[in-house]
């Protein structure tokens, strides 16, 4: 088969990873929040009921901004009826997801979650757009951010938190593009009330980080012409526009999920097109940038059967894949493109954190472990943090039915401020290894510190509660470093993390 090739050079660089790009996503959907972080009873919760096991693993995944309460879920969310004394909560009708929210973990928990995760962890709050608007979002806000000395804040320290959130980045609603949505809207009619909303929580704080809803897929009818419209109202308004995709095989296609990122590519730069478009005809010197905050391996299309078999329940379990080696290679496939576009996505979250297409599984009353995606984002996070070097590649190719040919290599790599470089690279043959050689001009190189691969002979291999480490990473020998080069060798369907210094 023929060599893959790239070169890297410090002089040509893409941007700066923002932190943010390894953010996450709880929503109150299945067993994400109850059974999943939060769990009053089960060996390892905390006086707060928050699952100690589950928190070792999210600070072990490297999360960093954690979007909640949702998702669908927002759109139907009354934020009042999740704080103060969790006995006089009121249970509620979750219309996303056919369930009854018991309303017993809330804001206040949410937040104390964040804080336990560690200083990395970071609030990113969704406002409800769909059934509420422009006054509930300042209610919200002002319970939440003002220090005290208003009805809402002192309302706030008399529920026992007397420090402010001091939440910064705010979704202004969920998915309002999509006809399954509560309270869906035309652009014209998000795009207007964004904007009010917009305008107003910057009365009560200029500094604010706001993102508008875009397309909940590049597959939307609507995509492109929503950005535009949404962002001719909110352009001078907003920091962010939101991007949302998911893949799966489809018709037994797995050429063509394999190379699912091209299409998460696409979806960026056409994305970033249409924001510079209307940045040039409003003629601003402001920049929109992206907020890829939901992003995943899904298989959606058991979703629908899934959700109408419903009648009420709480917390049931929902949505709850089991990732293969094939899916851990597609999502650290998506993890490279994010990388690749660091210079303009700069907030991303994977969906979701636990039990719901998640990284970390739990079963209430027992164990949690660690799915096959849980190590490329875990590895990404860590190594992953610097300036992205601009990768563009010599590869074989393969085709595909969904996206035509296809790079059979994917690759990024990130120069972390020591000077030490790390290749993040995917295999999508099947069948073959491939052969891959880098030259390196400008970086002062000597040694291989590490190459990890996530492979396995089957290629269906997954974790389970049974089998919880049937898929871990494993050492991969013979990469090298000489004659002012890289060289290495990826395994068939493989996630590759090489570090060098």
């Amino acid at each position: 088969m023929r060599t893959a090739r790239f070169t890297l050079d410090p002089a040509f660089t893409v941007g700066e990873v923002n932190p943010r790009l390894f953010g996450s996503f709880v929503e109150h959907l299945g067993r994400c929040v109850y059974t999943g972080i939060y769990e009053p009873g089960h060996p390892t919760a905390d006086d707060a009921g928050l699952r100690q096991d589950v928190l070792e693993l999210v600070r072990e995944l490297g999360v960093t901004a954690i979007r909640y309460p949702g998702g669908n879920f927002v759109s139907g969310y009354k934020w009042e009826d999740s704080v103060g004394p969790v006995e006089d909560r009121p249970r509620r009708l979750d219309l996303a997801w056919r369930s009854t929210e018991t309303n017993r973990f809330g804001l206040s928990e949410y937040i104390a979650f964040l804080k336990k995760i560690g200083p990395q962890a970071e609030p990113m709050m969704a406002v409800n757009l769909g059934t509420r608007g422009v006054a509930e979002a300042l209610e919200l806000q002002e319970y939440a951010n003002h220090p005290s000395g208003t009805a809402l804040s002192d309302l706030r320290v008399e529920h026992g938190d007397k420090d402010p959130f001091g939440i910064r980045l705010w979704c202004l609603g969920n998915e309002m593009d999509g006809p399954w949505q509560t309270g869906h809207k035309t652009a014209e009619e998000y795009g207007r009330l964004a904007a009010e909303t917009a305008r107003a929580m910057r009365q009560i704080d200029p500094g604010l980080e706001l993102v508008a809803c875009g397309s909940s897929g590049q597959s939307m009818p609507t995509f492109a012409e929503w950005e535009a419209k949404v962002l001719q109202e909110t352009y001078d308004l907003v920091d962010y526009i939101s991007l949302h995709a998911y893949y799966e095989p489809l018709d037994g296609d797995v050429d063509s999920f394999l190379a699912s990122a091209v299409d998460m590519e696409s979806f960026i730069e056409n994305v970033v097109a249409t924001c510079d478009h209307i940045g040039a005809r409003l003629k601003s010197k402001k920049r929109i940038n992206l907020s890829f905050d939901e992003w995943n391996v899904w298989y959606l299309s058991r979703t629908d059967a899934e959700v109408s078999a419903l009648d009420w329940p709480e917390a049931p379990r929902l949505l709850e894949d089991n990732y293969s080696v094939t899916d851990a290679v597609v999502f650290g496939s998506l993890l490279i493109a994010l990388l690749r576009h660091a210079d303009r996505v700069t907030v991303a979250c994977l969906a979701q954190l636990v039990n719901v297409i998640a990284p970390i599984m739990t079963e209430p009353g027992g164990p949690a472990w660690r799915q096959t995606t849980f190590f490329p984002f875990a590895q990404a996070s860590k190594y992953g943090r610097g300036e992205v070097l601009d990768v563009r590649v010599d590869s074989p190719t393969y085709e595909t039915k969904k996206y035509g040919e296809a790079d059979l290599l994917h690759a990024t790599a990130v120069r972390a401020e020591d000077g030490m470089v790390t290749v993040f690279a995917v295999n999508r043959s099947r069948t073959e290894p491939l052969p891959l050689d880098v030259a390196l001009s400008g970086l002062d190189l000597t040694e291989v510190v590490e190459h990890s691969a996530l492979a396995d002979a089957d290629p269906d291999a997954r974790n389970t509660l049974a089998e919880p480490e049937r898929v871990v990473p494993h050492a991969v020998e013979g990469t090298a470093l000489k004659d002012g080069g890289l060289t290495a060798v990826l395994e068939p369907l493989s996630w590759n993390v090489i570090r060098l210094r």
